[in-house]
Parts: C-alpha cells; sequence; structure tokens
C-alpha cells in the first residue's frame, strides 16, 4: 500500500522543513531529502542578509510545537534576523528535532510513478511516487506515497538577457558577472568593489539592496561607481511603497534607493533591454536590442529574478501555467501581469495540486516565476498540505493567515522578468542588508 510510504520532501529550507513539521504533527511519515550539506543551505549563501519579515513571521506554528518539546527558546518576536541567524537559531534546531527524518547530501534527480512513465494511464494513481536519488555513494530509488518539492528556485537565476535568453556572450562572461548581492561586511569583497565602476542589472528588491548599499561604498570609496540597468523605460514605481508598505523595512529599503539615486550616487540607465555582453579593456560592456553599449563596468551585478528548475520532473504530470511556470489554479491569484497591488490571496493544496494526484510543489518554487513570495505563504502552503494528505479536507481549504501588502499600485502589465522570491533589498544597519524571504531567495 502506497499509504505505508513517507511522503517525501525535496528540500530542507525554510518551507520544506516546515512541511515536515507539519506532516510529522499529522502522525504522516516523513523524509527530507536535502542536496546541501546542511539545513537551510540556500540560506546560508545569502546569510548575510537581513529580512523583512520579523521573527513573529518566520517560525512555522507546527515546527515551533515540535521544537518547544526539545525545549527550544523561540527569539524576540519583534527582532529582524540575517539569514545566518535564520539558520542558526532556527532551521538547524529545526532539522535536528526532525532527527533522521532530514537526509542531507542526498540530491534528487528524478520523480516517476513505480513502473509508470507519464505516458501511461493503467493504475497510475494506485502506484507510489519513486523518487531517484543521488548521494556520495551513488544513486537509488525510494518510494514516496506524496511528493512535495520545495526545493525553491535559488539555484535558476534567470539570465541577463533581457529576452529571457542568456545574451549574446552571456557565458563566456561568467568571470564578470555576479548573481548574488555583494556581501559588502566582508573585507575582500569590499575591496573588490571599491574603486570600481559596477553595472547592477534588475529592479527589484535585490537591486535595491545593491544600489543602497553600494551606494554607501561610494560614500566611503569615491572611485566606486554605480550604474543601474533598467529594462524599462522608466523608474516608476521601482522603490515600491514606502511608508505605505506593510512591511516597514521593505518600505524603508526603497526610500533609501531613491536617496542614492537622487544623491547622484547612482546612475540611471532606462529602456535599456541587454542583447549582448562583450570583453572590453579587461571589463565588460553591455550591449542593448538596439545596438546601444554602456561604457564598459568592471562586474555586473544580475539581479533578474530566478525561475524554477523543472528538469528532474519531467516524467510527473504537472499542470503548469504557460506564462508563469505555476501550478495552474494559483497563477492568476498571484500573476503580476493582472494583480498590480503586491496582494496575494493566501491558498494551499487545492490551488497548488496537479495532474499527478498526490504530487505538489511548494515554497517559492510553486510561484514560478512569479515575485514577492513570504515566508508565511510557505507555511500555509505546507499546512494545508498536510491536513489534504491526512485526510483532513476542512482544515485543508481554511485559510489561517493575512499576509501583509507593499502599498504599491502601479497597473497591470510588465515589461519585464519580475524578480522572485529571494529577491534581497536593503541594509538594516552596520554589515547587515535585507531580505523578503529566503530564500528566497529569492524564500531570495
Amino acid at each position: 500500500m502506497t499509504e505505508k510510504n513517507p511522503v517525501v520532501v525535496i528540500g530542507a529550507g525554510p518551507v520544506g522543513l516546515a512541511a515536515a513539521a507539519e506532516l510529522t504533527e499529522r502522525g504522516l511519515p516523513v523524509l527530507v531529502l536535502e542536496k546541501g550539506d546542511g539545513a537551510g543551505a540556500a540560506v546560508t549563501e545569502w546569510g548575510h542578509v537581513r529580512l523583512f519579515s520579523m521573527w513573529r513571521d518566520l517560525v512555522d506554528p507546527a515546527a515551533e510545537r515540535l521544537l518547544a518539546a526539545a525545549g527550544w527558546q523561540r527569539p524576540d518576536d519583534t527582532g529582524y534576523p540575517t539569514g545566518r541567524e535564520w539558520v542558526e537559531f532556527y532551521l538547524n534546531p529545526l532539522a535536528r528535532a526532525l532527527g533522521e527524518r532530514v537526509r542531507l547530501g542526498t540530491e534528487v534527480v528524478g520523480v516517476s510513478r513505480l513502473g509508470r512513465d507519464r505516458v501511461v494511464d493503467a493504475e497510475r494513481a494506485e502506484q507510489p511516487f519513486v523518487v531517484r536519488v543521488r548521494t556520495a555513494a551513488g544513486q537509488e530509488r525510494l518510494r514516496a506515497r506524496a511528493v512535495v518539492d520545495a526545493s525553491g528556485t535559488w539555484g535558476s537565476p534567470n539570465p541577463v538577457g533581457g529576452d529571457g535568453l542568456p545574451a549574446l556572450g552571456e557565458p563566456e562572461a561568467a568571470g564578470y558577472l555576479s548573481h548574488r548581492v555583494p556581501d559588502l561586511t566582508d573585507p575582500d569583497t569590499r575591496k573588490r568593489y571599491a574603486g570600481r565602476r559596477t553595472a547592477v542589472v534588475g529592479r527589484g528588491h535585490s537591486a535595491l539592496t545593491a544600489l543602497v548599499s553600494l551606494a554607501e561604498l561610494a560614500e566611503q570609496e569615491p572611485g566606486a561607481r554605480i550604474v543601474w540597468v533598467l529594462r524599462r523605460d522608466r523608474v516608476g514605481d521601482a522603490f515600491g511603497g514606502g511608508d505605505d508598505d506593510q512591511l516597514a523595512r521593505r518600505g524603508a529599503l526603497g526610500t533609501r534607493a531613491r536617496a542614492a539615486v537622487e544623491a547622484g550616487h547612482v546612475e540611471v540607465v532606462t529602456g535599456f533591454r541587454t542583447a549582448e555582453l562583450r570583453s572590453a579593456r579587461g571589463g565588460l560592456v553591455l550591449v542593448d536590442e538596439d545596438g546601444r553599449a554602456l561604457e564598459p563596468v568592471d562586474e555586473a551585478v544580475a539581479l533578474t529574478g530566478f525561475r524554477p528548475d523543472l528538469s528532474f520532473l519531467s516524467e510527473v504530470r504537472l499542470g503548469l501555467d504557460p506564462v508563469l511556470q505555476a501550478p495552474v489554479a494559483l497563477a492568476p491569484l498571484i500573476d503580476p501581469n493582472v494583480h498590480s497591488c503586491g496582494t496575494v490571496y493566501p491558498h494551499g493544496a487545492a490551488e497548488l495540486a496537479h495532474p499527478e494526484e498526490g504530487f505538489f510543489l511548494a515554497g517559492m518554487k510553486s510561484y514560478g516565476r512569479a515575485p514577492t513570495f513570504l515566508a508565511l505563504t510557505g507555511f500555509e502552503q505546507v499546512r494545508s498540505i498536510a491536513a489534504h494528505l491526512a485526510g483532513d479536507h476542512g482544515a485543508a481549504a481554511r485559510v489561517e493567515l493575512t499576509l501583509p501588502e507593499t502599498g504599491v499600485c502601479g497597473g497591470a502589465g510588465l515589461a519585464e522578468e519580475p524578480e522572485a522570491a529571494e529577491d534581497v533589498g536593503g541594509c538594516c544597519g552596520p554589515g547587515a542588508q535585507e531580505v523578503e524571504l529566503t530564500g528566497a531567495a529569492p524564500l531570495r
């Protein structure tokens, strides 16, 4: 019987571990598979960044109950942790509390049904899932009753190219490109950007973070120069909702970025959709679709969002929106071409379901290419999924949270790739920057 098999959760990040806690509380066997060496591996990569959300919004309720039984002390609800602190004081203890339910160093390379490729209908729903994994010892096959893919999008940044494809010369220019907000608290990284010209490509929270951080560096190191490259024809609402944002630090980030631009620390280039990257004089030249070339830069920080990696799900029957690559029932609720005010309705198992019964995308990956994912959203998603898998359909359908709005209404329609949840933002104080989720980072 497939019910005897565990629910396999892919990814030991904030949402994946929350899913495990919710399933454990429901009495369902669960196995979390994480390709990294520790819990929150992606979060650790942006550990210098401080989140926009307070601790009160960063702890899953079922996870807290599990941790409390092990003697865990909850951090002050009003504090804003860095990614590193989130891992140290919450994700690592949660992984330890889950014990053998979490397997590290285990990469999922394929998901299918036992004895059925995606074409076969016969008795498909009665067959368990087969999860193919790769470890240091080789590959093995694990059986699962259901699969929750909470692997995030951190490993799949969007390219610099304005049409969604890598710009000409982009692979060859990898040495001059970064897809991460620079950690200017690190002396070597700070030295690398001091006295140099840096292009920041993108307009989400991660780009604003980089602008603020680099502008502060320019104040202290006059040789540092920053050019902000935007695909849209104007800056528009890129600075966010300011005082109207219900996440105060997220609003403050935009205000600080605006001040940096107005102070002349940042050169703004609009209507620039990169088509080619050329090397020149030991630097990089960005060229747009019309042949316009910018002055050479020493490095380009490409913060153009993320996209889901669906390569290992080729044998799963997914129901994805053709635009966002999000579940078809969820896509209308999060489509930035339609919703311009930063409002996302809470949702759960019903909206996250796929034609493949028992398979769910959760966390940032469920949003596909849509922006602005919050930890609270992921916790609500997996609470509902766990209830559904336990047969508690009333709880699965119930909404149990209210999400904060951005305070921005700018009209539907995007002229550029949206930033994902792991899009990071702002400096919160000495030696710290701010992010919307994990993420994402996106969950950055």
